[in-house]
């Protein structure tokens, strides 16, 4: 079993069902099987740090204030399962408008790094976009694709320069696979 710094999460597809900008909490759900990965995965980890592209709010289509309340809550969840979230960093910026902080830039990494002491070429990225990937590739990291959210979309478009150091059906099958 692998040791990492820290375990970098994608949100939605990830953790939780895509479908699509997700404005309420009302609409957010974890998959049924995300605690119990988050749970063994910590196994083999420091801490979590969720890390997400939110165009939504660029797009106008999600208020800032909502996507807050999601975060509380997901803040609140870890807390309660004794999972170590150091914090959520999300990037607000429309595709067409994007800055160094939107993955698969590194702007959210370095910030996490600097914030929290990450050695991020000692952290895992686990994803279900090319830009998940991407970005765990640049900074040196293990990088894992999940065939949830966009996963299997992304697994076709993966061209031979960029290979995941895992692929799996979800989370926790993920999980599995790390920590034995």
């Amino acid at each position: 079993m692998k040791n990492y710094d820290t375990i970098f999460l994608d949100r939605d597809g990830t953790l939780n069902p895509d479908p699509g900008y997700i404005s309420d909490l009302k609409n957010f759900q974890f998959f049924l099987f995300t605690l119990d990965a988050l749970k063994k995965m910590s196994n083999c980890c420091k801490r979590f740090c969720i890390i997400s592209n939110q165009s939504g709010i660029g797009r106008g289509l999600i208020d800032e204030l909502k996507l807050n309340e999601i975060h509380d809550f997901i803040r609140k969840t870890f807390t309660e399962n004794k999972l170590e979230l150091v914090d959520i960093y999300y990037c607000p910026d429309h595709p067409d408008n994007a800055t160094e902080y939107r993955k698969p830039g590194i702007g959210m990494f370095n910030e996490a790094s600097s914030d929290f002491d990450i050695d991020l070429q000692s952290s895992l990225m686990v994803g279900d976009a090319g830009s998940d990937i991407e970005v765990g590739a640049k900074l040196g990291m293990d990088t894992m694709l999940v065939l949830t959210g966009k996963g299997p979309e992304t697994l076709q478009k993966l061209n031979k320069n960029l290979t995941p150091n895992f692929v799996v059906e979800n989370l926790l099958v993920g999980a599995e696979l790390i920590i034995s």
